[in-house]
Formats: structure tokens, C-alpha cells, sequence
């Protein structure tokens, strides 16, 4: 049982982790005019789909790293169920940051830490993005059974 919660932590950790550091990386080689609409700071579509399948690689790598440390058993579905609820009650703060950035206008290079504070996605994509990682971390979790 505690190598399970321990496993499960340690995957949402890692999680984090990488997807902090892919996103600071995504965005310092695209830049903002590949990752914002022109004008605004709403996410752009291409940015959309780069980051749909970017947390679907560091969920399966999460999941992987749950299932190694809680040596299989349910430990990657219980992360699934995790990151799912995390995730629907994370999506509450970005719809609300959606609403009051809507109307903020971009001008030029944006540095990151501004793009960070002042983007924002479409209504629907905080509540894709919980699913989409779920499925990932459950695939990551069956990559352990196999070897």
C-alpha cells in the first residue's frame, strides 16, 4: 500500500515536472506568435494540438514511473483517477482566468513569465487536457506489465 501512494505521488510529481519544463521549452522555441492567437493572449490552435500531445508523452512517462515504483498493481489507475480530479478542479481557475483575460491585448515578443500570467484557453480545453493525461498515465502504467 505505500509503495502505491508513494508511486502515485512521486508520477504526479514527475508529471509536474515535465510538463513545466516542456512548456518553457515549447514555448521558447515557438514564441508567441505559434502559441497565442494574433492579438490576444488565447492559446492558438497549433499550441493547442503541441500541447494535447506533449501531456499525453509526459503521462505515459508519469504512468510509467508510478507503475516502477508501486511495481504494478492498480497504483497508475489510482494516478488516473488523481490527475483527472486535479485536473476538472484546476480547469475552474483557468475558465475564470479565460473570462478576465479575454479582453487583454498582446503587443510584440511577450516574455514568458508575462505569457504565463496572461494566457488562457479556450473554455473547453482544461477539461480535454485532465483526460487526455488520465489516458496517457494509464498507458504508461500497462508499459511496466509488459517488461
Amino acid at each position: 500500500m505505500a509503495r502505491t501512494i508513494i508511486g502515485v505521488i512521486v508520477g504526479y510529481i514527475a508529471m509536474f515536472i515535465l510538463n513545466f519544463c516542456v512548456f518553457v521549452g515549447l514555448y521558447a522555441v515557438v514564441g508567441p506568435d505559434n502559441a497565442f492567437k494574433p492579438h490576444r493572449y488565447l492559446a492558438s490552435n497549433r499550441w493547442i494540438a503541441m500541447s494535447a500531445a506533449l501531456i499525453f508523452i509526459t503521462a505515459i512517462i508519469a504512468g510509467l514511473i508510478c507503475a516502477v515504483i508501486a511495481r504494478g498493481g492498480k497504483a497508475p489507475l489510482a494516478l488516473a483517477v488523481v490527475v483527472i480530479v486535479l485536473g476538472f478542479l484546476l480547469a475552474i481557475p483557468a475558465v475564470m482566468k479565460a473570462r478576465a483575460n479575454a479582453d487583454v491585448i498582446r503587443m510584440g515578443d511577450v516574455p514568458s513569465m508575462v505569457a504565463a500570467q496572461r494566457a488562457y484557453w479556450p473554455i473547453w480545453t482544461p477539461f480535454i487536457f485532465p483526460i487526455i493525461s488520465a489516458i496517457g498515465v494509464i498507458i504508461g502504467g500497462k508499459l511496466k506489465r509488459r517488461s
